[in-house]
Parts: C-alpha cells; structure tokens; sequence
C-alpha cells in the first residue's frame, strides 16, 4: 500500500520551528510496510491543505494519506474544515476510535477535532500535531486501516450502484 503525508504547521513552513511529527508518522507506516509517496508541508490554509489532499486522491497516488496538525482550538487550526471539503465518504468511526482511546491516557485525548473520510480511493486520516499522539493514535488504529484499505481498493461492496 501507498502512503502520503501532509503536515499542517505555519512555523514548520516558514521554517521556523522542525517537524518531528511527519518523521514519526513515516517511521511507524515504513515500519507497517507501507511505502511513501509523498510528504508535504504546508502553512495551516484550508485551501491549501484542501488543495494537496485533492491532489493526492485524485491523482490516485496513495491509498492513504495521513495528514498531522491543524486539528486543535487555535483559531489558525483547519485540518478537520479542509479534510471535509474534499471528502466523498466520512469515516467517522475512525477519529471517534482515536478520541475514545486517547482519552484512557489523558482527558485532552477530547479536544481532538480529528476527522476522516474517503475521496475517490484514498482514506484521509487526520493525526494530531505532537510526536507522542501521532505514535499513540497511528499505532492504535493501524492495524485495523489495513483492512478498511483492502475493502476499499478492492471491487466488492461498490454502493455507487
């Protein structure tokens, strides 16, 4: 399986500050086998992030596209907004999975506005901005992507009719 990934971090665009998230994310879904394709980062602008996700999926580059930050209450925060713009298919079982898990390590684990879905046929999946959440949430809803991502590739249950 192919795996992107989109990093949303205005200080990390300009420069200003390293992203130690991407790096994680690639090291758990190199680890996992999956082979990545693409990795970007760009400032926290919905059009932006919605343009990238777009390109991905519809170019058909990747099966998943994991994206980190932009997912909290900072008013610059829009992941979770550009993630549902561009999304055919909400999968909301799967931030609601992450949520309930993080919350058994910490009460934040709620204010997560984490979402997910599916453009054409590629599964976007939003992680928070820090290393350790990125690690404890991949790592938790990792196994069971995988056969989400199978069914969705594959030609059985189309309900496009």
């Amino acid at each position: 399986m192919r795996a992107a990934i989109l990093v949303s971090s205005d200080s990390g665009s300009a420069g200003k500050r390293e992203d130690r998230s991407g790096p994680e994310i690639r090291r758990i879904l190199t680890e996992a086998g999956y082979e990545i394709v693409s990795e970007t980062m760009l400032p926290d602008e919905r059009e932006l992030l919605a343009g990238e996700m777009r390109r991905i999926a519809d170019g058909g580059l990747a099966e998943l596209l994991v994206t980190t930050g932009g997912t909290g209450f900072s008013p610059r925060d829009c992941m979770p907004e550009a993630t549902m713009d561009v999304v055919e298919r909400p999968t909301p079982g799967i931030p609601e999975a992450m949520r309930a898990y993080s919350m058994t390590i910490t009460p934040r684990g709620m204010l997560s506005r984490a979402a997910a879905g599916i453009r054409k046929k590629t599964l976007i999946v939003n992680l928070p901005g820090s290393p350790k959440a990125v690690r404890e949430n991949l790592e938790y809803i990792l196994p069971a992507l995988r056969h989400g991502l199978e069914i969705m590739t594959g030609d059985a249950g189309n309900c496009a009719g």
